[in-house]
């Protein structure tokens, strides 16, 4: 997945970077979302990936990611926290994530 994100190098339009605690807040609102309890959330230089999720629940998201596009982070939020739920990338997994990505916040038609 590490791949697939802009280089760092290339321009990013500033409305496009998170603050820590908004990148805090958008984890939390996805976390209940998605019904799932992280035990801790925390953002870190990470060389290989762009998040990780441990069988204790503590969900650790790249610092790199505040600078992605929304649309890209919002994957990697909802990949971590599924974690929380399914641990493999099974069937279920990609079923969940696809129906999560693709849905649409109670209320907004």
């Amino acid at each position: 997945m590490r791949g697939q994100a802009l280089h760092r190098q290339e321009w990013e339009p500033l409305e496009e970077a998170a603050p820590k605690d908004i990148f805090r807040a958008e984890v939390r609102a996805w976390a209940k979302r998605l019904r799932v309890h992280p035990k801790e959330i925390h953002i870190r230089p990470m060389k290989r990936k762009w998040g990780s999720c441990s069988t204790t629940g503590r969900v650790t998201f790249d610092a790199g990611l505040l600078r992605q596009p929304a649309e890209f982070r919002r994957r990697v939020i909802v990949e971590e926290l599924l974690h929380l739920r399914v641990q493999s990338h099974g069937k279920l997994f990609k079923s969940l994530l696809k129906a999560y990505l693709n849905s649409k916040p109670h209320g907004l038609s």
